[in-house]
Order: C-alpha cells, then sequence, then structure tokens
C-alpha cells in the first residue's frame, strides 16, 4: 500500500445509520458507523482487551460497545467505560484502538491510509461528473492484488483478445501510442487501435502529436479510474484494497442524458448489465496471472503498448519511496 492517500474504500450507503458495518480494507480489520451528526468514525475492528470483534457489538450513540466485555469505544478508539469496574472508575489512556480518518463525498467513503498527522490533499476525484451526471453501481470482490485489477483496466492492447465479441469487436489489434500525460497524480492515456492490414506499422507515442483527438481514459493515484467514452457517458471503477490477495471494485455508470427519475434507473439497469459481461470477461484472465501482485520489475517483457501500465507501476514505485527515476 502506498502510504498517506485518499483510498475509495467503500459505497458511502454501505454505512447505515444506527448500524456497524465490519470491513476489511488495505489489509485492516475496520469497523464503521455513522455519529450522530452524520460524519463517519472508523476505528480497528478489534477490542483492546480480548481482541474480539467490536463490528459484531452493540452501537450505542457515537459510541460501541464490545460483545465480550462491554468495553465501551469512542470514535477515536479510546475505551471510557469498563462495566466490570464501575461507571465511576476512570479508565486508563492505554486502553485504546487505533482510529482511522474517513471522509464520505462524492457517494464515496475514503480512508486515509497513513501518518494520521501528515497534511492531507484534497479527495482525488473527476470532478466533472459532479455536475448533471447520475449513476448506478454494482460491485464484486475479485481474488487478486488492486495493483492487477487495476492493470487490467490500463491495458489497451488486450480488448480484441478479451472482448471479441463485446467491446473489442473488429479485431483491432494494431496500436498506435498510447500517449500518457500526467496532472500531478492523474495519468490520461490516448490510443488509437485499428486492424492490422500488414504494412501499416505502428506509431510511436512521439509520433502522434494530435494524439489529444484520440480515446482516452484516466486513472487517479492510488485507485480511481474513468473511461471517457464520451461527453455524456463515463465509467468509474473504485479498486477498493482487502488485502493483499482480493479486492472489491465498485463499477459505476454514469451519464447526463437520461436524468428522470425512473428512466435513468432503467438506463443503469442495461448499462449495468453489459459492463458486469464485459468486466467478468477481464475477470476470466486477471485471475490467472502469476504473481497475483504486480511490481515495478517482475520479470516480464513489455511493449510498447503497455505504457500506462508501466507509468502506473513507476508512479506506485515513486510514491512508496522505491523508484527515482523518471517517469516516461
Amino acid at each position: 500500500m502506498i502510504q498517506n492517500q485518499w483510498y475509495g474504500i467503500l459505497d458511502a450507503d454501505e454505512v447505515k445509520v444506527g448500524k456497524l458495518t465490519g470491513v476489511t480494507r488495505c489489509d485492516e480489520k475496520l469497523v464503521l458507523w455513522r455519529k450522530k451528526d452524520g460524519s463517519i468514525a472508523c476505528i480497528a475492528d478489534k477490542c483492546c482487551h480480548r481482541g474480539a470483534s467490536l463490528c459484531k457489538g452493540e452501537l450505542q450513540g457515537d459510541k460501541v460497545a464490545c460483545p465480550f466485555h462491554g468495553f465501551v469505544h469512542d470514535a477515536s478508539g479510546k475505551v471510557v467505560l469498563i462495566p466490570a469496574n464501575g461507571k465511576n472508575t476512570p479508565v486508563s489512556d492505554r486502553y485504546k484502538v487505533k482510529s482511522f480518518t474517513v471522509v464520505e463525498k462524492y457517494g464515496v467513503i475514503w480512508l486515509w491510509y497513513g501518518d494520521p498527522a501528515a497534511e492531507k490533499p484534497d479527495i482525488p476525484f473527476f470532478m466533472e461528473l459532479t455536475q448533471k451526471f447520475v449513476y448506478s453501481q454494482f460491485k464484486e470482490v475479485w481474488p487478486v492484488h488492486y495493483t492487477r485489477a487495476v492493470e487490467n483496466q490500463l491495458d489497451v492492447v488486450h480488448l480484441p483478445f478479451v472482448h471479441a465479441d463485446s467491446i473489442g469487436r473488429g479485431n483491432r489489434t494494431l496500436v498506435h501510442g498510447p500517449v500518457v500525460t500526467w496532472d500531478e497524480q492523474r495519468m490520461t492515456f490516448y490510443v488509437h487501435n485499428v486492424v492490422d492490414d500488414g504494412e501499416t506499422k505502428p506509431m510511436k507515442a512521439d509520433e502522434m502529436p494530435d494524439y489529444l483527438k484520440y480515446f482516452s481514459l484516466q486513472f487517479q493515484m492510488p485507485n480511481l479510474w474513468q473511461n471517457r467514452i464520451s461527453d455524456q457517458v463515463r465509467i468509474v471503477a473504485i479498486f477498493a484494497p482487502i488485502d493483499q490477495e482480493n479486492t472489491m471494485i465498485y463499477l459505476r455508470f454514469y451519464q447526463s442524458f437520461m436524468p428522470v427519475w425512473g428512466m435513468r434507473h432503467l438506463v443503469g439497469f442495461f448499462a449495468n448489465l453489459a459492463n458486469r459481461r464485459v468486466l467478468h470477461q477481464d475477470r476470466a484472465v486477471v485471475v490467472t496471472q502469476r504473481p497475483i501482485k504486480s511490481e515495478l520489475t517482475m520479470g516480464e517483457n513489455l511493449i510498447p503498448g503497455d505504457a500506462p501500465i508501466l507509468n502506473f507501476r513507476r508512479r506506485r514505485a515513486e510514491l512508496k519511496g522505491e523508484f527515482k527515476g523518471r517517469i516516461k
């Protein structure tokens, strides 16, 4: 995991009023709940007394009571009541579990992974989607590290092979580019795939001066992806790391051409059917990749069409302090 980053970890609707939600994200077992003011609290899902899961306990206002011995933890993780010691007995500060900074925004719950005292940047999102767009979504777990799931959506070469009967129709196997650009921690990549006629040579990235006219996708570090299908249609994926071997994918279909209640749900329903089919075509191949976690150097023989993947690996390694070279 990359330190000091905002990770999208849950759809906001998954944390219900008056209920505790237990999940594993970023290799951490967490319990989340909504406080009385509507904000989200998040602490380690492990009682500091005997290690029981707090998400199986009771929500008491803005606090959580352990199901085992009733230790009451507040939103900072501190125990404020040990029933066996009596209500009037002060509780030592050593009775405490780790707390996490979480923010609800854009229909997503974001977890700050890293130093709680570090300066926190703005929540990363594709801001154009906050205006006039509505979305529908589905989620599913893939048994791979989140890096593999991310790289699948950065792969511009696989479409005519994995998706030959869906979004890869046309046998456009020859790849021009792709051109990769960065704006701070956001990568945009442009690609032009065509049918291989046996004569055309693929253009290198620096041979595509008019690359802006071609199809483009974006990836926002550390775990947010956008397919810019048109001005009115986008697909967004949030790759929420569960642990080293599993990833929760939230796939959202955004559109601005049908805002009418009811009709927009119908549009979203059919779009999700199609998107689920495409995603499952990807899944069938990605789960076979070894190792299930990708690294900057791992013995693969990459090609020019893999430029977005290589850029992702280098930027990730750079943010982890493992790479100091120039990203091309």
